[in-house]
């Protein structure tokens, strides 16, 4: 560095510190040697929420959020999404850049968590970046949700429809609630003001903040690794992990790799299947939302569906309680019961690498149950399909459930004591 350079940087470092972040986070962070590509998507994820944010920011200086109906009769705030897909320049480009965008955020999101599934990301003692990563994950279903309202299409009216007066099934509370969440007794332009602004606004603060909050967990109690090693109970004489490398320039320049074949692939369905056959944007999303007219199927987004199909596998009263009350009970419980999987995995082991036939059994079982449940999700109900979805449920549930037993009894292969390349 120059005389001039360095001066400016010790300035700086004086009043804020820059040079100590960058090497506690960069420099001399140092992360396991082993890393594989399962390692690209927590960073994927944090380059898709800065497009998420960056096209947003481009939206809202042209989207409105009004329902009531323009001189042709047409939503405003549906017509000012077709305005910005027809005439600001390059509009069509950011608006499927945001749509595809939040279809990639729960792609890569689902990623990051089956290999913190697969490598136990989330035992001791990262049981706290763990609940980190599921409200992040949980946030990010609210502004999904939230989004998925504001191009005020027959989907998006209707689903926000079904989703919203789930809520009136709450014992006491639920219809003010639901009242409440809708800013009036009906869905309308109190709804869409309410949502614009926890869209654009309050949860993505709370989101930002949740992955500064996840990031500085990560980086106190250091990365997990394939073998499931801490790398950090093997340090030479200067403190440093024999089995680890800083993770700048290391780890950054091979994350520059794994961003390249993401854009790649992003760009493919940016620029030839925006829609994505229609489960990216629907095609009833681009008619005007008309309360009068219900669509023949209502389903929310890919992403959701899974979780959808818990709520629909439901139809049965219980303790005096409607089948719709238990199934909104079933669906939350099928998300917040993620969070606890540190404290119900017992097995002695943290990697697949190393575990027994029997958990990679009911891994695999969980997966195939959970592709199940979305598929069932996108699909109208007929009574073979409520079945499949009750059988799936409850094995969707018993991998959490039964996870104290059966990790308990397999037969795991010894961890070595320094990481391993594969």
């Amino acid at each position: 560095m120059t005389t001039k350079s360095q001066a400016l940087l010790n300035w700086i470092d004086e009043r804020f510190p820059l040079t100590s972040t960058y090497k506690a986070h960069l420099s001399e962070y140092y992360a396991p040697k082993n890393f594989n590509f399962w390692y690209f998507f927590g960073s994927l994820a944090l380059l898709v929420l800065v497009i998420q944010i960056v096209t947003g920011i481009f939206l809202v200086m042209h989207y409105k959020p009004d329902a009531s109906l323009n001189a042709a009769g047409i939503p405003v705030a549906f017509a000012s999404v077709e305005y910005i897909m027809r005439e600001v320049p390059g509009g069509w480009l950011i608006r499927y850049m945001h749509s595809t965008g939040a279809s990639a955020f729960f792609v890569v999101v689902y990623l990051h968590m089956f290999r913190a599934m697969i490598y136990g990301s989330y035992r001791k003692p990262r049981e706290l970046l763990w609940i980190f990563g599921v409200l992040i994950f949980l946030c990010l279903m609210a502004e999904a949700f939230m989004g998925y309202l504001l191009p005020w299409g027959q989907m998006s009216f209707w689903g926000a429809q079904v989703i919203i007066n789930l809520f009136s099934a709450i014992p006491i509370i639920g219809p003010d609630l639901s009242t409440v969440i809708r800013g009036d007794f009906v869905i309308g332009d109190a709804t869409l003001n309410r949502f614009f602004a926890l869209h654009v606004i309050a949860v993505p603060l709370v989101l930002i903040g949740l992955v500064a909050a996840h990031i500085i967990a990560l980086h106190e109690v250091g990365s997990n690794n394939p073998d499931g090693v801490e790398i950090k109970k093997k340090k030479d004489a200067n403190g440093i992990p024999l089995d680890g490398i800083p993770f700048h320039p290391y780890y950054t320049v091979k994350d520059i790799v794994g961003v390249g074949v993401f854009l790649f692939f992003f760009s493919i369905v940016l620029f030839f299947y925006p829609e994505g056959g229609g489960y990216f944007l629907e095609y009833n999303n681009f008619i005007p939302s008309d309360p009068l007219k219900t669509p023949s199927h209502i389903a929310p987004v890919w992403y959701f569906t899974p979780f959808y199909s818990v709520l629909r596998a439901v139809t049965y009263p219980l303790f005096g309680l409607d089948a719709k009350f238990w199934g909104v009970v079933a669906m939350g419980a099928s998300v917040v019961i993620i969070a606890f999987l540190p404290w119900l995995d017992r097995s002695p082991a943290k990697s697949i690498r190393y575990r027994g036939p029997i958990y990679k059994s009911a891994l695999a079982i969980f997966i195939v149950s959970f592709f199940i449940l979305g598929y069932l999700g996108v699909l109208a109900p007929t009574p073979g399909r409520t079945l499949a979805a009750q059988i799936c449920s409850v094995l969707y549930f018993a991998f959490f459930l039964l996870m104290p037993w059966y990790t308990k009894i397999d037969k795991c292969k010894p961890e070595p004591e320094r990481v391993t390349f594969k």
